[in-house]
């Protein structure tokens, strides 16, 4: 009995270890955005181009993917909204770069962008004040219970967020930081 028990432990032990988590990563980012991922506008010039992004182990019962990009530490006591994108296929396992660029159409087809902090729909890269010091940007992966959240491109960063809050099973983040 005790070798069927330390069998059966050492099993369990070995399954936890080999379990895979829902993961974030990108070929275009690690610990720092660069020139790419900085907004063209605000008093920023550079590329305003979203990072290629891809996941892998999302949930069995995922029904579709939101993707956001948040800076905490913006001056507005509330943070800044730069990308919301939502209703993405949950056959979807990457969007590419640009993507959040709504005119180049590379989007999962069914994607949502949302009204972004900026104003606008569509990705809008970072632009912290000059010497603000470091801004944390957290670009995040949802994994959906809905295929719809039945929202469209003008609802504002603040319904979005609250409608993924109620529909999000799982999330991974990449965590990036960008000054000037």
């Amino acid at each position: 009995m005790k070798k069927i028990s330390l069998f059966i432990i050492a099993f369990i032990s070995i399954s936890c270890l080999n379990a895979q988590t829902f993961t974030l990563k990108s070929n275009d980012i690690g610990g720092q955005l660069t020139s790419k991922q900085e907004f063209n506008g605000f008093g920023c010039s550079g590329e305003n181009i979203s990072p290629q992004l891809s996941w892998e182990n999302a949930p069995a019962d995922v029904k579709s993917f939101a993707i956001t990009v948040y800076d905490p530490d913006a001056p507005t006591g509330s943070g800044w909204w730069h990308w919301l994108a939502f209703d993405i296929p949950a056959n979807s396992t990457e969007l590419v770069a640009n993507a959040g660029n709504i005119e180049a159409n590379l989007a999962p087809k069914g994607t949502i962008q949302s009204v972004t902090n900026y104003g606008k729909p569509g990705f809008g890269g970072a632009c912290p004040p000059e010497g603000h010091g470091l801004h944390e940007y957290i670009i995040t992966v949802h994994a959906l219970k809905t295929d719809k959240l039945g929202l469209n491109a003008e609802t504002n960063p603040a319904v979005v967020g609250y409608y993924l809050h109620n529909n999000t099973i799982a999330k991974a983040s990449i965590v990036a930081y960008y000054q000037r």
